[in-house]
């Protein structure tokens, strides 16, 4: 396509440096020559005061009125010689005259930021028509049938143009609704094909829709599809149980959508022929991508379709035909009796399928899951047979099962993660409770793990961190869960034991980790562990209990000297004892008291000064580079430590979740906040040179006080709100979002920033991303590490970037390790970087540019 639109030149109108960046990009990738300007002012006086051959125009829309320089543009480009020059608007939800205009503009169309990938495409299509209806593809309609009606649902504005257009454009007829209730009432009045919903919904989601329309015989008939700008599991589920037929995403190309729409659209065609007349039937099976067949009312094959052929993988439809479909491709699990096949029961009884899913026999003799429709074949008042529509849903499948493994699995080991053992660990209990069958909960603590990490890199320690998940595993009995639940803890839920079965087994964990070997170079490297123990008993109270007494069991047989398995005991005395030894409670609150806390800072690193061709190899090299070549703004992240009365530090993985089930969190993040604020103030930096990200738990986000408590500190000390930055994480925003969105607007209001903290990890939609009034969006580090190892790393990642950008959001990747994952993030356009290879932790801010690195090189937040 570069070769077709050489030396084309287009006009790029974009306030947003980034966003104007991507643009360009975009268009140069195609070939064409870019005119870039930064404001309408610009875009005017280049466009009245210069004879510019232009062949299009793209223009990012503000979400703010700019009345005279928007107006004056608009009427430039009504008049001429501009009027035939194809202009694209991208906006996120546009006023209605700028729709109008639009609309009644020739050469012109409105795209969503969250399509702006299509801008191009858009553009393409009105600069060559002829070259686009070739590749468009036209919904499937026989002469004498009516056009496909179909009915779009959603509650912005310019999404509803957007793809109204679109769909009219291919064909189709159109009508749109902005609600649930409008639309199902819309579709009673009405007879539509096919329903397109939007998902995210403000009174009900979009598969309540779904639901409705299924469930009235009125409505049954119609198709529908939801269409969403989020990939969750949970959306893809809730669709299909609705009734949808197709899951749509808005960031797909027009021609996928069409395609989409399309196939739709073929099965329609399907279902009225076969109930107009079966003699147009073969006619129709050539032209459709669907498997279909019919069967008499034995069950016995009449007709197959080549697409049947080919799922099946049969070469001659002929073999087929008069054989029994029970017997020739349905998949018979050995557990099932035929007498549960409910396909080939509809076969005989004329009962109606919709969405039935079940599994095919391939030639090969491997199960292919399908879902079906039957429908009874009506001749004269009679039945005659049955007619089969089935597709392919193979790859539905697997992206399902995978989603759901990596909602359940850590991703660096492969075993199951914290989530899961919890779910998993509630059930136990609920299970222990009602038989009375004890079971036991082992925590696994490495010994020293950290000296592995620091010496020999953090690649051999994540080898390492694989082959202990594995050297467990071969440990575990068939009913055992064993999971990943930390940086370098592990936990086993044994079932059905006693105390001596439970130590002998955590006994049996800890030799074989004992014996596990790690040779790198000239040396090798073992591993221990400390084990503790405890058990479920009947009278269990909750998951939470059973975990700290395991969390106090181990933390016990590392006091005790490492490498040792303790069993909790659960008598009062023993309780009393641990919670004298151990005392996190008491010790969180002696810390509050007599600032037994310690700070930390870990720099940011602006991407803007950094040159890929003289990227250091060694650890923290870059950052002095940057403080001795820059004397602009220094950014730093505040990470909180404990120390204790042998002047040791404790990591946040030690001390935080006893805080949280103590209700102390928000303390913490108050000490946190004013001791990051007098240390700022300690450096002498002038107002403006030094930025700090401070983390923010759930517990302070619920706090209605927590807000003005901030307030106050950062009046009291003087500090310019500009300068700091909160980060919170991305699943204690959603699960309060109405508060969440409150506190940040009040403290937004003053000048404050705010982060929206591991952004991937919890399944936030981009549509809720767009709601929250965050400056940056920090990548998840689980991502970033392995984009060196892995392209789907890396293409989530650019995904990402992209979509943050696209909401004028900048962006910040953690966990940067090594300078390989440096120059693929700034391949991507990342904003900003932090890792241990731009610098480990500080124990100090810095002075001048003198700086003391601390030796801990694990980065390890307070959340």
């Amino acid at each position: 396509m570069a070769e077709a639109v050489s030396g084309q030149r287009i006009l790029i109108v974009e306030e947003s440096a980034t966003l104007r960046y991507i643009l360009g990009k975009s268009a140069q990738k195609q070939g064409y020559e870019l005119l870039a300007v930064d404001s309408f002012q610009s875009a005017i006086d280049t466009l009245q005061h210069a004879s510019q051959n232009l062949y299009g125009a793209i223009i990012g829309w503000p979400n703010y009125k700019n009345q005279a320089e928007s107006t004056q543009l608009l009427v430039l480009l009504d008049r001429e010689p501009y009027s035939d020059l194809p202009v694209i608007l991208l906006s996120n939800d546009a006023e209605m005259d700028i729709l109008n205009w639009t609309s009644t503009r020739k050469l012109s169309a409105m795209v969503p930021w969250e399509n702006y990938q299509e801008a191009i495409i858009s553009l393409q299509a009105m600069l060559e028509p002829k070259v686009a209806r070739e590749v468009e593809e036209a919904p499937v309609q026989s002469q004498s049938s009516s056009p496909i009606r179909v009915l779009f649902v959603d509650d912005s504005n310019s999404i509803v143009v957007y793809y109204s257009r679109l769909l009219k454009r291919h064909g189709y007829e159109v009508e749109t609704a902005r609600s649930v209730q409008q639309a199902y009432e819309l579709a009673l009045e009405k007879p539509f094909d096919i329903a397109i919903v939007d998902y995210f919904m403000p009174d009900e989601n979009g598969y309540v829709l779904c639901q409705k329309l299924r469930e009235n015989p009125q409505t049954e008939s119609i198709r529908t599809a939801v269409i969403t700008g989020t990939y969750l599991d949970s959306v893809i589920r809730d669709c299909l149980q609705a009734g949808a037929v197709e899951c749509m995403f808005k960031n797909e190309a027009e021609e996928l959508f069409i395609a989409r729409v399309s196939s739709m659209s073929r099965f329609i065609e399907i279902q009225r022929s076969i109930e107009k007349q079966r003699e147009s039937l073969a006619a129709i099976l050539e032209s459709v991508g669907e498997g279909v067949y019919g069967v008499d009312n034995d069950g016995k094959i009449t007709f197959v379709n080549p697409a049947t052929l080919k799922v099946l993988g049969i070469s001659d439809g002929q073999t087929l035909l008069d054989k029994y479909a029970q017997q020739f491709f349905h998949y018979r699990d050995e557990k099932l009796s035929t007498e549960e096949d409910q396909l080939h029961r509809a076969y005989e009884s004329g009962e109606e399928l919709r969405g039935w899913e079940t599994n095919f026999k391939h030639q090969s003799g491997k199960a292919i899951p399908v879902e079906c429709t039957l429908y009874p074949l009506i001749m004269n008042g009679s039945k005659e047979g049955s007619v089969i529509a089935f597709r392919d849903i193979s790859n539905q499948k697997m992206l399902e099962e995978r989603l759901r493994w990596q909602a359940t699995h850590d991703h660096l080991t492969e075993i199951y993660n914290r989530r899961y053992l919890e779910t998993q660990l509630e059930e136990e209990i609920r299970r222990v409770q009602r038989s009375g069958i004890r079971s036991a909960i082992v925590f696994l603590d490495l010994d020293r793990f950290k000296y592995v990490n620091d010496t020999v890199g953090h690649d051999v320690g994540d080898q390492l961190l694989i082959d202990i998940g594995r050297v467990l595993t071969r440990q575990l009995r068939r009913h055992d869960v064993l999971a990943r639940i930390g940086g370098d803890e592990f936990a086993i839920i044994l079932k059905n034991v006693d105390e001596a079965l439970a130590v002998n087994l955590a006994d049996a964990c800890r030799d074989a980790l004992a014996g596990l070997r790690l040779q790198h170079e000239d040396k090798n490297y073992h591993v221990q562990a400390s084990v503790g123990v405890a058990m479920m008993e009947p009278d269990s109270p909750t998951a939470g209990d059973v975990l700290a007494d395991a969390d106090i069991a181990c933390h016990v047989a590392k006091r005790q000297g490492r490498n040792q398995t303790y069993l909790y005991e659960k008598t009062d005395d023993d309780r009393n004892v641990m919670g004298t030894e151990l005392g996190w409670s008491e010790r969180i609150r002696d810390a509050l008291d007599n600032n037994g806390f310690v700070l930390h800072y870990q720099p940011i690193l602006d991407m803007s000064n950094v040159e890929l061709a003289n990227l250091p190899a060694q650890d923290g090299l870059l950052w002095q580079q940057h403080l001795r070549t820059n004397a602009e703004v220094y950014a730093y992240e505040v990470l909180i430590r404990m120390s204790s009365e042998t002047d040791e530090l404790h990591l946040p993985t030690s001390f935080i979740p006893i805080a949280e089930r103590f209700n102390m969190m928000t303390e913490v993040d108050m000490w946190v906040v004013e001791n990051a604020l007098q240390a700022m103030i300690a450096t002498g930096s002038p107002k403006g040179k030094l930025n700090l990200s401070v983390n923010l738990s759930g517990s302070t986000l619920d706090n209605d006080e927590s807000a003005q408590q901030i307030k106050a500190l950062i009046k009291k000390y003087n500090v310019r709100p500009e300068s700091l930055i909160f980060e919170i994480t991305e699943t204690s925003a959603i699960a309060n979002m109405d508060q969440a969105k409150r506190f940040m607007a009040e403290l937004a209001e003053m000048g404050c920033q705010f982060s929206l903290d591991d952004f991937g990890s919890g399944f936030c939609s981009f549509s809720q991303l767009k709601n929250l009034p965050s400056d940056f969006v920090k990548i998840d580090g689980q991502f970033v590490k392995s984009m060196a190892r892995g392209s789907t790393d890396r293409a989530i990642v650019t995904a990402m970037n992209d979509v943050a950008h696209s909401l004028s959001r900048s962006t910040v990747a953690e966990f940067v390790e090594s300078p390989e994952v440096m120059r693929l993030l700034k391949i991507c356009g990342v904003d900003r970087v932090q890792g241990n290879y731009i610098s480990a932790p500080l124990e100090q801010l810095p002075h001048g540019n003198v700086v003391k690195l601390h030796t801990h090189h694990n980065k390890h937040r307070r959340d």
